[in-house]
């Protein structure tokens, strides 16, 4: 029964593990999109980690990656920024691996 329950708290404590690992990796990933369309609107340095700190914000509004897209979008046609949907997606998933990369590395 032991090993039972060795291996039971050693498959919870992965699945933590895992999730903080996703959540860190979405939280830098939405830091680095929001430093992205920061320089897109020629924001200044101190309007920038506003910024950044604004759409990790986001993130908590929904499950998912929509309401980060949807604020993104906004800021940046709000801006006067010729982008679409599929720019800021394609920049989301970009700056996914470069968050992953990031991470890992510092591990």
């Amino acid at each position: 029964m032991t090993t039972f329950n060795d291996r039971e708290r050693a498959e919870e404590a992965k699945f933590a593990m895992d999730e903080n690992t996703a959540f860190r990796i979405a939280a830098r990933r939405n830091r680095l999109l929001g430093e992205w369309a920061a320089q897109l609107m020629n924001l200044t340095p101190e309007e920038t980690e506003a910024y950044k700190k604004a759409v990790v914000q986001a993130d908590f509004e929904e499950a998912g990656d929509e309401d980060v897209i949807r604020k993104v979008l906004g800021d940046l046609i709000q801006a006067g920024c010729d982008v679409d949907e599929a720019t800021v997606r394609a920049q989301l998933a970009e700056k996914s691996v470069e968050a992953r990369r990031q991470l890992m590395s510092e591990s």
